[in-house]
């Protein structure tokens, strides 16, 4: 039954994300903050798809001890398309709140996405066995939880200084992935039960993704209005 669940639910998740994304990049015409937030949709759906598929495969018929490289190749390539996510999500809030400059900010998002990739495509990782270290899978994390914590607090003193109502919860999507993610990655080897985590983390991600999209139809309606 929760094989079942579980992969009706990744299901669910991919075609609506994807889908999100595709909707956006149509009809963001011109507008490059909206452009942005349907690719990073697409980065999102496509990237978490090389991991799901899989595991959805997995789940339904032998099990994951049996595509376990499939897998680990899988968290990988999610592990370097998440990074991508918050560097696209990072330039959608400079093109929202009009932000020039910043250089020293800009180049740490990048070293840190840099330092974050190199980390995951070290050999040590893995990725490809049963049991990869633990150790490892904090190391790369690191840079990843600094990332997010740098994008969380930009959102949320902008949204606050703009009175931004539409973004009034984009830092809080944010909180949420990671305390839903960081359980998972120190305790789901020991306690695979607590993968189940990555559900609620998905929803987060999903509800990054249309607030989004809602602001992008509240401004077309908007428009047409009046």
């Amino acid at each position: 039954m929760r094989a079942i669940f579980e992969s009706l639910f990744d299901a669910i998740y991919l075609i609506t994300v994807i889908s999100i994304g595709t909707i956006m990049l149509r009809e963001a015409k011109g507008r490059k903050e909206y452009h942005l937030f349907g690719l990073m949709a697409l980065v999102l759906g496509f990237g978490d798809a090389f991991h799901l598929i899989p595991r959805m495969i997995a789940l339904l018929t032998t099990g994951e001890e049996n595509y376990v490289a499939l897998l680990g190749l899988g968290k990988l390539i999610t592990s370097i398309t998440m990074t991508v996510f918050y560097v696209i999500l990072y330039y959608v809030w400079r093109l929202r709140y009009k932000i020039s400059g910043r250089r020293e900010l800009t180049m740490t998002i990048y070293g840190l996405a840099l330092l974050r990739v190199l980390l995951c495509l070290c050999p040590i990782n893995d990725f490809l066995s049963l049991n990869p270290p633990l150790s490892w899978a904090i190391y790369r994390n690191l840079p990843f939880l600094l990332i997010g914590i740098i994008i969380m607090l930009i959102f949320y003193k902008s949204q606050k200084e703009h009175k931004d109502k539409n973004f009034k919860y984009m830092w809080f999507t944010i909180f949420l992935s990671f305390a839903f993610y960081a359980p998972v990655v120190l305790y789901s080897q020991k306690y695979p039960n607590i993968g189940l985590l990555m559900i609620p983390k998905t929803c987060a991600y999903v509800w990054t993704v249309l607030i989004g999209y809602f602001d992008m139809k509240g401004e077309r309606y908007e428009k047409e209005r009046n």
